[in-house]
């Protein structure tokens, strides 16, 4: 979105944890609706129609892994995750047209980054400015612990494309170490969260934006959803008309193993935000 600060970023929590068991999520966000207004219409008139998204070039991604210590549960993912990581971000995207490459693994550790980086913390902020890489169309992805008070339950958060010009340091995505495929975050460990961050990183809002009513998530062939979905629940109708809720939307908070899916839609509208606020 197009403000002045970066502060506005999307954030995925759960609820309630028990373990690694993660029981429902809930969306902590800044955006309110007259802030969507002023994005949606700064787009409108700043908007590059993006060439066929079968002609994007790669993104390159900067994955910077932040643990606290030598082990796994300390936030030490093995390369063969990241590697699982990329290619479901390419299965997932394959319909939209875009994909993505590994460029570059960096290795961090520190305690306090890895236990308290979260939105607006002073070790996100330091941990941004250290580490991140590229320009505009650079993915820059920080996988961490979200273990203290104030971001615990936390799964995700993302810029998006139009926060790049006020606060270029803060662009990319902050997300648990622990929902990478095979990692230990159950019904949260296929790769979905960081397919849903990138997801607004490349300019989608949630499918249950606005609720049922206005114009919701902007994009005309995703169903009016009241809320957002949790699990897998077949058949839900949170809005009348418009067809039955999109849980199998990667914009949705339902299960990694119940999404699968990206509209036509969606798919033009996030080629044309890349195209408008990151050049590609």
């Amino acid at each position: 979105m197009y403000f002045r600060n970066a502060a506005f970023t999307l954030l995925l929590t759960a609820s309630t944890i028990l373990g690694s068991t993660i029981k429902g999520r809930n969306c902590g966000t800044t955006i309110t609706p007259e802030q969507v207004k002023a994005a949606e219409a700064h787009f409108l008139a700043n908007k590059v129609t993006s060439l066929t998204a079968l002609a994007a070039a790669p993104i390159d991604v900067y994955f910077h892994v932040i643990q606290s210590g030598t082990t796994l549960a300390g936030g030490n993912v093995p390369d063969s995750q990241i590697a699982s990581q990329i290619a479901v971000l390419n299965k997932d995207y394959a319909s939209t047209g875009r994909s993505f490459v590994l460029k570059a693994t960096t290795r961090t550790t520190s305690a306090d980054w890895f236990n308290n980086a979260g939105p607006g913390t002073s070790q996100q902020t330091a941990m941004k400015n250290a580490l991140r890489q590229g320009g505009a169309a650079a993915l820059n992805v920080y996988s961490v612990g979200f273990k203290s008070s104030a971001s615990s339950g936390l799964l995700g958060y993302a810029t998006f494309p139009s926060s790049y010009r006020s606060a270029p340091k803060d662009d990319g995505v902050v997300f648990l170490y622990s929902s990478l495929p095979g990692g230990t975050t159950t019904n949260y460990n296929g790769g979905q969260t960081l397919t849903h961050e990138v997801g607004h990183w490349v300019g989608l809002y949630h499918t249950f934006q606005g609720g049922c009513t206005g114009a919701g998530d902007s994009v005309a062939d995703t169903p009016p959803e009241a809320s957002p979905a949790s699990g897998c629940p077949i058949g839900r109708d949170t809005c009348s008309g418009g067809g039955v809720d999109p849980i199998h939307n990667y914009m949705d908070y339902s299960y990694d193993s119940c999404m699968n899916q990206f509209t036509p839609g969606q798919t033009t509208r996030l080629n044309s935000q890349m195209a408008t606020y990151r050049g590609v």
